[in-house]
């Protein structure tokens, strides 16, 4: 069982990077409806809480990630997805944001979320999308798989849950983001099996121009999330539940 392959998460590094902070925008508009009424979150994985500050508002919020350097202040529990160390039917909410596809196998994680949430509870989740897209951002981040939001749904659907939303996100930073991979492929960086994991994997400089505009072009993905799901995006993003009974 292979729960990280990684160490920390970008994010430590970078925490106001535009992708963090275009996140937190699509994160509450497609999910925050499904944790409006929580009183119970689990933040797994919660090295990302840039981006999920909309789910820390409730009245009892636990983080928990495997990289103790991911406790903001060194508080929340230190372990892994595949071993949640709560019991279960504790909480309304659980959200792992770019975790899953760290995960192997992935049912044991699904399993794990389901046992800790509450029936009628929701699982908030991001991965990655498009395995085609594969690079050695990948291999250097410890992910195992990428998604399609059909390969998303199935997965939660297999592990027992109710899929209420799902969606593609950053689909107005796509095509540049489909370029990148490209030319890494073309560059000869992408290595499935070999390569190792980095620490913390840096992310690339980007001028204050550029920022500004794949920021205002994220804006464009959070106004039509507001009302429909998008056809095609780097993440997919999924409301799930866990059924009553």
């Amino acid at each position: 069982m292979r729960p990280s392959a990684n160490g920390g998460s970008a994010s430590l590094d970078r925490s106001d990077y535009w992708w963090y902070r275009t996140r937190a925008h699509l994160l509450r508009t497609v999910l925050g409806a499904y944790a409006d009424d929580a009183a119970d979150v689990l933040d797994v994985g919660s090295a990302d809480g840039p981006s999920v500050g909309w789910l820390q508002g409730q009245r009892h919020h636990v983080t928990l990630d495997i990289d103790p350097r991911g406790l903001a202040s060194g508080s929340g529990v230190c372990g892994s997805a595949t071993a949640l160390p709560f019991e279960d039917s504790v909480f309304d909410v659980v959200g792992a944001f770019d975790v899953v596809e760290h995960c192997d196998p992935e049912a044991v994680v699904l399993a794990e979320v389901r046992r800790v949430l509450r029936p009628g509870g929701c699982f908030l989740l991001t991965v990655p999308a498009y395995q085609w897209l594969w690079s050695d951002f990948d291999v250097r981040n410890g992910h195992v798989r990428r998604y399609t939001r059909g390969r998303a749904v199935a997965a939660l659907e297999g592990g027992g849950f109710e899929v209420l939303r799902a969606t593609y996100a950053f689909a107005s930073t796509f095509p540049a983001f489909v370029v990148e991979r490209l030319a890494r492929r073309a560059r000869g960086l992408v290595r499935r099996d070999g390569g190792h994991a980095a620490d913390i994997v840096r992310l690339p400089r980007t001028s204050p121009v550029v920022d500004r505009v794949l920021t205002a072009l994220g804006t464009v993905d959070d106004r039509v999330l507001a009302r429909r799901d998008l056809p095609f995006g780097s993440s997919v993003v999924v409301a799930a539940r866990r059924p009553l009974s």
